[in-house]
Formats: structure tokens, C-alpha cells, sequence
């Protein structure tokens, strides 16, 4: 009889398979289910299969920061996942609840999120920033819902948060930014949790600012076979920096004039219980 494969033998389609299955169960995993990749792709092959195994369409891309002194040998500045379409809130005033894993990590990000106005031709992979910018219909305020099952994630390293989705679990879409690609420079925004300020930054806290994260995604996606299309929603950074967050505490996310987005989070439940 024929033995199942060891967490540490397993192959990327059984490591995606039980990395979502934690996801569906809101179960919280106490160590990498396998052999931790060692390079961004073998992140990304494994992000892959999970998505084809999720339940739901792709609405989105998530981008976070890969540290500087692993930028050289993983060959990356940044890191994408997945954002799923039943995982997009929208803020329209009052309070936004949002999920989190009992166990597992949570975070709360602010940041400008870019809304895509039309296709990305297929194939195309070197951008500009004008380029980049032609396909956006709309810059939006919003707030990245960082989360995974497992809650030393990022002390594991961009490869495994590129396996788990990016280490995304949602995102909160606030009002548009108007004349956005003008005024830039000069967005900001500040992050509270339960009253506190934990973090404050402008668009042009990221290196490259926004316009850098959209062109790496435009060029990283069109190599993957997945070129942006229009609907779809870019969250392009943590500005205030990313914010551990549990069950039942509040944030505030402000944008100046530009609006603010309150949120609370709440306990994840299995999703045959949803």
C-alpha cells in the first residue's frame, strides 16, 4: 500500500491543496505544510495549483515588499498574490467587518489601489509608468486584509508568503482619488487600531511609489499567462507599513481629504459554515 508523502517530502500540488484546505477550514496551521520553497517561483508554482483549487474568480492582485537584503538573490523587489472576488468589500460608510484566522496571522494595510480600465495586452512584458497608466479607469483609497492560516508567515520569507496567496485574505475598497496621477507625490495616509496610530506614510513611501508596483505586476502577470484585465483591482503597497491585527479589534484608515475607511475584524469561519 502506498504511504502518503511526509509534510516535508510533499510536492507543490499537495502543499497547495492542504494550504487551501486550511484556508477553506479557517484552521490555523502550526507549520509549513512541506518543504518551504526556495525561490520565488517555487512560490509562485505552488500559488498556482491553490488557485486553480479555490473556489471562486480571481478580482484582483495583492503586492507587498520583498525585503532588501533578500532582493538580490530572489531576483525581486516585490511579491504578488491573489485577491478573490467574494473576498472584496466595499466601504460605503459605517464600519466594514472583515474576517481573520483564530490562530494564524492577520494585518491591516493601508493603500491606494488601482483600478484597471482596460485589458493588458497578452505577452507584453516591459511597461512604462505612462503605459501602465493608460489602463487604469481609477485610483481608489483601500486597505489591504493581509491574513493566512499561518501566523509566522512572513518570518518564513517571500517565498512562502508567495505560496499562501500573497499572504492576502481581502480587500476593503474606499472612494475613488480624484486628479490621483497629478496629486501622486502628495497622498498620504495614517492607520489606526483601536484608537492608536500605528502607522503613517505617503503613496511615496514604496520604492518606485504605486506606478513602480503596477508596472512590475503588468510585467510579472504577463508572464505567468495572466496579463490584468479590466474590472480587476491592483492593491500596490503598504504605506503605513503592515499592522498585526486580531479578532475584534477596529481600525481607521485615513486618506486626508481623500476619505477614510473604518473596519473590524472579526473570526473567520469555515466556509461551509458561511
Amino acid at each position: 500500500m502506498t504511504q502518503p508523502a511526509s509534510r516535508a517530502d510533499a510536492r507543490p500540488p499537495e502543499v497547495a491543496a492542504r494550504l487551501v484546505s486550511a484556508r477553506l477550514d479557517a484552521r490555523a496551521l502550526e507549520a509549513f505544510p512541506g518543504a518551504p520553497p526556495a525561490t520565488l517561483e517555487q512560490g509562485y508554482l505552488i500559488q498556482e495549483v491553490a488557485i486553480h483549487l479555490w473556489p471562486d474568480e480571481i478580482a484582483g492582485w495583492k503586492i507587498g515588499l520583498v525585503p532588501p537584503t533578500l532582493r538580490e538573490r530572489l531576483g525581486s523587489d516585490r511579491v504578488a498574490g491573489p485577491i478573490f472576488s467574494r473576498a472584496v468589500r466595499t466601504a460605503a460608510g459605517g464600519v466594514v467587518e472583515f474576517p481573520v484566522f483564530a490562530g494564524g496571522f492577520a494585518a491591516v494595510e493601508a493603500e491606494f489601489v488601482f483600478r484597471m480600465g482596460r485589458d493588458a495586452p497578452e505577452g507584453k512584458v516591459k511597461w512604462s509608468e505612462d503605459e501602465a497608466a493608460s489602463l487604469v479607469a481609477a485610483l481608489h483609497v483601500g486597505v489591504e486584509t493581509a491574513g493566512s492560516p499561518m501566523s509566522f508567515i512572513n518570518d518564513m520569507g517571500p517565498t512562502v508568503v508567495a505560496s499562501d496567496f500573497g499572504n492576502n485574505a481581502g480587500l476593503i475598497v474606499g472612494p475613488e482619488v480624484n486628479n490621483w496621477r497629478a496629486r501622486l507625490k502628495d497622498l498620504r495616509a495614517k492607520t489606526e487600531i483601536d484608537g492608536k496610530t500605528v502607522g503613517e506614510g505617503g503613496a511615496m513611501s514604496l520604492p518606485g511609489g504605486p506606478m513602480a508596483g503596477l508596472t512590475f505586476l503588468l510585467s510579472h502577470l504577463a508572464q505567468r499567462n495572466r496579463p490584468l484585465k479590466a474590472g480587476q483591482y491592483v492593491s500596490s503597497g503598504a504605506i503605513t507599513g503592515v499592522h498585526d491585527i486580531v479578532e475584534g479589534q477596529s481600525s481607521k484608515l485615513s486618506f486626508g481629504g481623500d476619505g477614510s475607511i473604518d473596519c473590524r475584524a472579526v473570526k473567520a469561519m469555515p466556509a461551509g459554515a458561511r
